[in-house]
C-alpha cells in the first residue's frame, strides 16, 4: 500500500490542483510500480510560510535572496 505525503507552502494550492496532484501521483504509482490506485494514498500538506525553511533561511527570505541573484523582482517563485 503505498504512502505518498506531499508537502507544499501554504499559497493557495487550488483543490483542481491537488486533485490533479493525487490523480497525477496515483498513475505515476501504478504506471512505474504497478500499485493499485485503490491502495495508494496521497496526501498534500500545506505548511505555513514561517515554519517552511530552505537553506538555513525562512523561505521568504531565501526566495528574496534567489530573486536579487537573478535580477527578478518577484518573491513568490514556487
Amino acid at each position: 500500500m503505498p504512502y505518498v505525503n506531499i508537502k507544499v507552502t501554504r499559497e493557495g494550492v487550488t483543490e483542481s490542483q491537488k486533485a490533479a496532484l493525487i490523480e497525477g501521483v496515483t498513475n505515476l504509482l501504478v504506471d512505474v510500480l504497478q500499485k493499485s490506485p485503490a491502495a495508494t494514498m496521497v496526501v498534500i500538506d500545506e505548511v505555513d510560510m514561517e515554519n517552511w525553511g530552505i537553506g538555513g533561511l525562512p523561505v521568504n527570505e531565501y526566495r528574496r535572496r534567489i530573486a536579487n541573484l537573478d535580477g527578478d523582482t518577484k518573491t513568490t517563485d514556487q
